[in-house]
Order: structure tokens, then sequence, then C-alpha cells
């Protein structure tokens, strides 16, 4: 059969997801009356991946073009979610790089982008969105051939071919189009993939060997391990051996084989070289194992990550209302799921701490932990997290920290005030440019540590209209931690439910992050001070009733609405002396020690 496995790789929201739809429905995948002809974002079928509008996991498909398979493997374009990327692109022979027309080549552009020339991917570029009002195509296109021209590794990587593309509508052009309102479909695409990426080797002749590049789960077949098939063929049946590179940890024998047709997995009666196969049979298998027939028992070198930079200690729930709302309340029970987690996520390192009472979970940054700790409540579980904290190393001697490249586009009326805010963070301009739109790019180079609480201010001050992005650019020797930009909060001092009349003080002294009537314990934090100090108040107290009749007595009291922080932005806006108590129902601040004798003695030590 006539092979091509391909990767679409591209910054966040610049449509590759979508690009798929397209491919996926121009290809009569489905049905004309299956139901995924009428939706978009096909792939993305998780609950979050959709409430987000991101890719969060990598999955793959297949379409057939004139013959020819074609397997795409859709990849997340947020940085935080790059070990998903790197584990799944070695599968691939070509890759698709999507590139926003308006926005063009982005921090996650370049990332991904090194990712396939390391592996020596022929790229195709498909400058998407040209429809925009505001698109440059061509300016863009010079964009792009500067980011290849500075991260090529040999000459061949500088030629590539150009797609043009509205992937919303399913239409694309082999040069830019005259009238993009005409009719048009997606076969220039699909031509050049066909003609410019590669077929994938096959060794036919060679004993059966597979790299696992993904697991999946099934509740009656069991674990699926996920692969290209580098040489040999398997079938159901076969006697195989797992290995991690060299080392031989079991034997087993191959249940069932599939490839992928749309979205659905097929039985076949073999997977052939070169294609990407699904098997069940190997329960004990993990991402970055070798499965390999018992001839041949050397397995492939390790897949190679980029290492975690940013850590949360996650706990039971300690607080005074804790195992009222999740079904899966123990250090145990949550032990215990983290470390299924660490079988898929292997951008995750999960790290027992103080004899299993807690454990210390690093990631990639903070939307990679956020989606897990978002996962895990969704699935029952209640637990609390501190203040994440950046990963230190020591290079040479010399205490180094993360650093970041971060690049920001706004309008030109909120460069003041993000220049100020960066500026207290010790952030490092290294460019900055305003085009004919008026939307002013600006990069900064800042530590991760110092980053902390960016994403909620810039959403914030900017009314929503910030765009930004980063990358990590490696480890530089520690810089002094900026001091505290959050103001001190507003912490409940008596257990109870809230009251309105209660909450008018504290509209009073701040905003609040309550409403009336919500249950309180002592401890809690209900609001945020408009000073930089921390001060205890009672929402819990009523009105006193009494028989003096006043002409003001029955006036409604007007309540602002609180401020209502999602899981991102609450873990933003921790500090060092609290934490974030997660259940299936409720995101509760908290101090970590509840009462005001304990606090008062915590500082003093």
């Amino acid at each position: 059969m006539d092979i091509r496995n391909i990767a679409i790789i591209a910054h966040v929201d610049h449509g590759k997801t979508t690009l798929v739809d397209g491919m996926l429905k121009q290809t009569h995948t489905f049905r004309d009356n299956q139901v995924e002809m009428g939706q978009t974002t096909i792939l993305d079928a998780n609950d979050l991946e959709r409430e987000k509008g991101i890719t969060i996991l990598a999955k793959n498909t297949a379409v057939m073009y004139h013959g020819t398979k074609i397997n795409i493997i859709d990849t997340p374009g947020h940085a935080d979610f790059g070990g998903e990327v790197e584990r799944v692109i070695n599968m691939a022979d070509g890759a698709l790089l999507v590139v926003d027309a308006a926005e063009g080549p982005l921090p996650q552009t370049q990332f991904v982008l090194q990712k396939a020339m390391e592996l020596n991917l022929k790229v195709i570029v498909v400058v998407n969105k040209i429809d925009r009002k505001d698109a440059r195509p061509e300016a863009v296109l010079h964009e792009i051939e500067s980011l290849f021209l500075h991260l090529a590794h040999h000459e061949d990587h500088l030629t590539f071919p150009v797609i043009y593309a509205v992937g919303r509508q399913g239409k694309a052009w082999a040069s830019y189009p005259e009238d993009m309102e005409a009719p048009g479909t997606l076969e220039p695409l699909f031509d050049a993939i066909v003609k410019n990426i590669p077929v994938p080797e096959v060794h036919a002749d060679k004993p059966f060997k597979m790299l696992v590049s993904t697991l999946d789960f099934d509740p009656h077949k069991g674990t699926f391990a996920i692969g290209k098939v580098s040489q040999g063929t398997v079938t159901p049946g076969q006697s195989i051996v797992l290995l991690n590179e060299n080392e031989k940890l079991g034997s087993f024998r191959i249940d069932e084989v599939f490839t992928s047709v749309g979205l659905a997995r097929v039985p076949v009666l073999s997977g052939d070289s070169g294609d990407i196969v699904a098997m069940t049979g190997v329960s004990e298998a993990a991402i970055g194992n070798t499965i390999a027939d018992p001839s041949d028992p050397s397995g492939f070198p390790a897949i190679h990550l980029e290492p975690p930079t940013l850590k949360i200690t996650i706990s039971a729930n300690t607080s005074p209302f804790a195992g009222r709302e999740g079904k899966f309340c123990t250090a145990r029970q949550i032990g215990e799921r983290l470390h299924r987690e660490k079988q898929t996520n292997i951008g995750l390192i999960i790290e027992e701490n103080g004899g299993g009472s807690s454990f210390v979970v690093a990631g990639r940054g903070e939307l990679h932990l956020a989606i897990l700790l978002e996962t895990l409540r969704r699935e029952g579980y209640e637990m609390q997290v501190g203040k994440p904290e950046v990963i230190l190393k020591t290079i040479d001697g010399i205490s180094s920290e993360p650093f970041e490249e971060i690049t920001i586009d706004i309008d030109a009326s909120f460069v003041g005030i993000i220049t100020e805010d960066l500026g207290r963070r010790k952030a490092e301009l290294l460019d900055t440019h305003t085009d004919d739109r008026g939307q002013t790019r600006m990069v900064y180079k800042v530590t991760s540590r110092n980053l902390l609480g960016f994403r909620g201010d810039i959403l914030t001050k900017t009314r929503g209209n910030g765009i930004f992005s980063t990358r990590i650019i490696g480890y530089f020797p520690e810089v002094p931690r900026v001091p505290k930009i959050r103001n001190g909060v507003l912490v409940a001092f008596e257990t109870g439910k809230s009251s309105g009349y209660a909450l008018t003080t504290v509209q009073d002294r701040g905003k609040a992050l309550i409403g009336p009537g919500v249950p309180v314990y002592e401890g809690m934090i209900i609001g945020l001070n408009n000073r930089q100090e921390d001060i205890d108040i009672n929402v819990c107290k009523f009105k006193k009733l009494t028989n003096i009749h006043s002409a003001n007595a029955d006036i409604a009291i007007q309540l602002d609405p609180p401020v209502v922080l999602s899981l991102e932005q609450c873990l933003d806006f921790l500090e060092e002396d609290e934490l974030l108590e997660i259940t299936p129902l409720n995101l509760r601040l908290r101090k970590r020690y509840l009462t005001k004798l304990d606090r008062t003695r915590a500082e003093r030590k």
C-alpha cells in the first residue's frame, strides 16, 4: 500500500485541527448523514479541549486519497504540551507547518519546526486563514523563510512547498488565489503531500520492530500500544518481547492489530512496515518502549523530552470541609491516579513527598499542570495544592533558573500598561515593533518565576485583548525574586455562611471572591484587599433585629458580583503561605495555617 505519514504542527489557534476536519470530510471518511459531517474540531473530543478551544492530546487518524493512505498526526499547539509533540512526531516522515496569515510564526511555531528539523522531516508550509481582514501573507512568508534560515541544519531544509489555505472553508491553493470566494477544495494540499512527503522506509524482510509512541485504553480490550512499524510485519497471535532500550522487560503475545480509518480503529490481519498501527496484548507497554520479534531483541533509544520547569505539591485536602464533595479524597487514591497519569502523560515527573502523604508533580508550565488538576477534579478527586514553584538547577556550580521568551501582541494603546507590569517583573525587552494595523509585538526575556501570575494580569489590564505566548529558552543564573505584586487578601475568621450584610464590609475594603449564602471556614480567603496587608474579617454576621423603625431599614443591599477565578487564575493567585482547595464542586483559596494565632506563630519562626 502507498503510505504517507504526516504530523500537523503549529502554534496554538493557527487552525490545524480545523484543517484536519476538512481533510477528513473531503476524503469521504464519513457518510454524508454521519454526525461528524456537521461538527468542527472533530479530533478534539476531550471536554476540556472543546471548552478551551485547544488541542491537549496528540491524536492520529487516517484518510485515503486516490489510493494513497495518509496517516495524520494532530499535535497540540501550546508550549506546555510540547511533550505530546515530542513523543508522536517520530512516527511521521513529513510535517505540515500551519501558520496564521495575520499572526505569522510565534514561539511554538519555532519549537515544533525545530523538532521536525531535528528528525529531518520534509516540511510543507501552509499559510492559513488568508481570508482574515488583517492577513499579510507575503510578509508572513518572509518571516517563515527567516525562521527556516535560522533553524535549518542543511540546505535541503531551505526548500519547502507553500500552500495557501482557508481551513474553515476547506479550500487550499498552490499559489496565492486571485479570488478566495471561488469554489475550491483541499486537493492542492493532498497533491502536495503525495508529491513531497517521502514514502516511509520499508524493511518488510527484517524481523518486526516498533517504538511505542502513544498508549490508549479500552475497558474491554485493555491497553493499546500505538506506533509506526519500523520493520517487518506484525500479526495477531505473534510472540514478541518488550524492551526498554536494550533491557528486556517481558515476553507477550499480540491479541489484535488495528489500523486507523478516519476516527475508527479497524482490526487487520497484519500491520505492515511503514504503517501506524495499534495493538493489544502488551499490557505492560509504556511510551518509549520497543516491541520486537524475539529473533532481534534490540530496542530503540528512549524518547528524549525537554525537562519540566515548574512543580506543585499535591496532597489530600485538610480543610474543615474535607471529604464533603469528592469521591476520592485520600492520599493513596490521589497517588494511584497520578501514577496512572504518568503512563500516558510522559512530560510529567511525579515524586512522593513525606512518606506518601503528598506528591510533587513537575510539568512544562502552568497550563500543563492546571489541565491535570482540572481532569482529576472532573473525575471526582478532592485535593489541595500549593503555589507553583520553578525547578532550579545547579550549572557549573551556579544556581540557575528557567527563563522564557514571551511574545506579546497588543493594541498600541496598551503598551505602557504592559511595559510597566513587565518592568516590575524584571523582564528584559529584546524586540518591539508596531505594524500598519496598529498592533504592537513585544518580545521579552524573563524568568519563569517572575512570570507567574502574568496570564491573569494581561487579560485584566488589556480587557481581554492581549495575546501572548511563551517558550522556554534555557537555564540562566538565578536573579533576585521580585517582591509580591499582588495585594493582600481578606480572610474569614469565623465558620458559617456568608451574609449579604457582612459582604458590604468586604466590598468597602476590596473585591469579594464569594457571594452571600456561601459556606466559609476560618482561614478561608474570601476577597482581595485594596491594600498590601492581609485583613481578617467576619463575613458570617447578620444585621441585628430591633423594634425601632428606620426610614432606611428596608433598603436592599447592593452587592457587586463576586470575582470568580478559574483554576489557572487560582494557581496564579497563590502566595507562599496559601493553598488551593480543589473539589469537584468548588475551588477555595485558603491560608496554609487557618487560625490567626497559627499564622502569627509561623511568621515569627
